[in-house]
């Protein structure tokens, strides 16, 4: 956890023990919790943390940048570490979100920006998509 938490040091961010432990949830996460999911993750670590202090810190982590928040089009905000770029690829019908990165198409945004005037300077994507079913 020390880089997360160095980051949280660094920005000024004092380290409450319940902020500890979901900043322990946030590092353990393979996938993209909702808050409910990291309150549910956090609970079993120390019972007594409620809802609503995780709410407060994700909402503090956000807005520190340590974390990230991702919009799937399911209603629900999913986070993820601040980090090295890359996109989500989203199965519609399992939930799952697959990062990857492609330089061929970190490329091709840049032409599309500068065929239109802009300079690119940020940016999100998230695909969304159906698992091709292999034929036996």
């Amino acid at each position: 956890m020390p880089e997360l938490y160095d980051k949280c040091l660094k920005v000024g961010l004092r380290m409450t023990l319940p902020r500890k432990i979901i900043l322990e949830v946030i590092e353990d996460s393979e996938d993209h919790p909702d808050v409910e999911e990291m309150y549910r993750r956090a609970v079993e670590r120390d019972k007594t943390i409620s809802i609503a202090t995780v709410y407060r810190t994700i909402k503090l982590f956000e807005e520190a940048g340590i974390i990230e928040r991702l919009d799937i089009g399911d209603g629900r905000a999913r986070y993820e570490e601040a980090g090295e770029h890359h996109e989500h690829l989203v199965d519609v019908e399992t939930g799952e979100i697959i990062e990857f990165q492609d330089n061929e198409l970190e490329e091709m945004k840049k032409a599309v920006a500068l065929k239109m005037g802009y300079e690119l300077v940020d940016h999100r994507l998230e695909l969304f998509g159906k698992k091709i079913k292999q034929n036996s």
